[in-house]
């Protein structure tokens, strides 16, 4: 039987503003050099095509639809570089005061899945839901790539289990979480240890992307399924890369076959 290639993925840690096509230019900077390094997945963060800080109206003048020219520009350089990219966006919704919270993955021939983030960022003094629509439960947002199954979530997500765990239950070997993971006390201790635990919980790969700091903690990481940090990035910008592989899945999980011994499942309310 053949065994799947390893899997280059890398974690493109940038600081998204209020300028749309500085972001664009930006990410094109970040892919090149990512496909320079190798390689074929691509993560950037939560908000890379417009990222303002406090959230305000601006969002919804600057959303953009599925076929906007962010989507268009990342499904372009994609093919550009043989590679897929997942990165999120502010969408366009049918509210007119709010927008919707998207992550989308592509490569050269088009959309591969689309995930609207279904638990917003009420918490720590901040209200999300103010200017953001929550994605509809439903359907696990999932690609395949090399052999292996990514599957989508963001930033707060994170902070839900069952999240993690349905995507796991439509067979994602690789959890993929866009982040702008807000700065505060004990932030990034809460950050890192919820990736590892996801990782570990689900015997997994979890490959997140975070704003830098001063506003995000940054410290975008590659996380093996035994909660290793493969490959990471500190608060500043930068590119993390690392092998994500099937053969490392598939030991882990005859060492620890929790995902088979369970006896729980998840139940959207």
């Amino acid at each position: 039987m053949s065994v799947s290639p390893a899997v280059p993925v890398a974690v493109c840690q940038f600081a998204p503003t209020d300028s749309r096509e500085g972001n664009r230019e930006r990410i094109a900077e970040l892919v090149a050099d990512a496909a320079a390094r190798g390689a074929r997945l691509i993560v950037l963060p939560e908000y890379s095509s417009y990222f303002v800080n406090p959230m305000d109206e601006t969002l919804a003048a600057h959303a953009e639809t599925l076929e906007g020219d962010f989507v268009q520009t990342l499904i372009a350089l994609a093919g550009e570089y043989a590679v897929v990219i997942v990165a999120g966006l502010v969408e366009k919704s049918d509210d007119t005061h709010r927008v919707r919270n998207t992550v989308v993955a592509v490569r050269g021939d088009g959309i591969l899945a689309v995930y609207r983030k279904q638990h917003l960022y009420d918490a720590f003094g901040q209200t999300e839901s103010d200017w953001v629509e929550p994605g509809e439960v439903g359907e696990a947002a999932t690609f395949d790539l090399a052999g292996l199954r990514f599957g989508l979530m963001t930033c707060y997500d994170l902070r839900f289990p069952e999240v993690a765990r349905t995507l796991v239950d439509a067979e994602a070997d690789v959890l993929v979480v866009p982040a702008e993971w807000v700065r505060g006390p004990l932030k990034e201790h809460h950050w890192t240890t919820l990736l590892a635990a996801r990782a570990i919980e689900n015997t997994v790969y979890v490959v997140s992307a975070d704003h830098p700091a001063p506003i995000g903690v940054g410290h975008s990481q590659i996380v093996d399924p035994q909660g290793v940090v493969l490959a990471g990035v500190g608060s500043a910008e930068g590119i993390a890369v690392a092998p994500v592989e099937r053969a490392v899945i598939d030991r882990v999980r005859e060492t620890n076959p929790s995902l088979r011994v369970r006896r729980y499942a998840v139940v959207p309310r």
